[in-house]
């Protein structure tokens, strides 16, 4: 049944605008991006599938161009849609962050780093550099490694907070298994880079460890 033969506040745009975003799934939200489906399926479950395909929305969005493609419907045209509005999502986190102070707006740190990170096949390690107010200054992709590891070096993480004259920073990177749950290598890192700052008198607010929908905060863990 095509989605135009469904009761009017059942369809997604409909529903969307009657009840808000927040009261449709997942696949729902998805299947307004999409608009159309093709023969035999409609967006809504051109969008099912994509979601189970994937596993969730997060490993979606961090699907590659080719693995995005591969699926009956998509092509170019929508894969670029998809990351102009993720970059969009982005950028707008990435404004919010830079206009308050970063402690006082967990929830768009968190956001930020969700989109930034989550989902991604590689391990990325970043940087949110902090003036005296907590306020963002910038934020810095320093390390990329494999789906183990990445290579994190204390020296060059003091010479980017110096170069961006940082009084404390947020650290960040992502498990490309899914599993936020700190490891000892974490906490080893976590406590090196620590001591390597305060040489330098900048502080380390945080360090967030991001998994598949799910972010831990050493702060919050008492690991700092």
């Amino acid at each position: 049944m095509a989605i135009t033969d469904w009761p009017q506040d059942e369809r997604p745009r409909e529903k969307l605008l009657l009840r808000g975003a927040a009261a449709l799934s997942d696949a729902e939200l998805l299947a307004i991006f999409l608009r159309t489906g093709i023969p035999g399926k409609s967006a809504v479950d051109m969008a099912r599938e994509l979601v189970n395909a994937f596993g969730n929305l997060t490993r979606l969005f961090a699907a590659t161009h080719q693995e995005f493609c591969a699926f009956p419907g998509l092509g170019d045209a929508k894969y670029a849609q998809l990351q102009a509005v993720l970059e969009m999502a982005r950028r707008a986190l990435s404004e919010e962050i830079r206009q308050t102070d970063a402690l006082n707006s967990p929830a768009a740190v968190r956001d930020y780093l969700r989109l930034a990170l989550a989902g991604k096949q590689h391990e990325v390690f970043c940087a949110l550099f902090l003036d005296s107010r907590n306020r963002v200054l910038a934020v810095e992709e320093l390390f990329r490694g494999t789906l183990n590891q990445a290579s994190v070096y204390p020296r060059e993480v003091v010479k980017r907070a110096l170069a961006h004259n940082a009084a404390a920073l947020i650290l960040a990177h992502n498990h490309p298994s899914g599993v936020a749950e700190p490891s000892h290598a974490d906490e080893n890192l976590t406590q090196a880079l620590k001591a390597a700052l305060a040489l330098v008198d900048v502080r380390v607010l945080d360090h967030f460890v991001i998994g598949c929908g799910e972010i831990i905060s050493f702060s919050e863990r008492g690991l700092l």
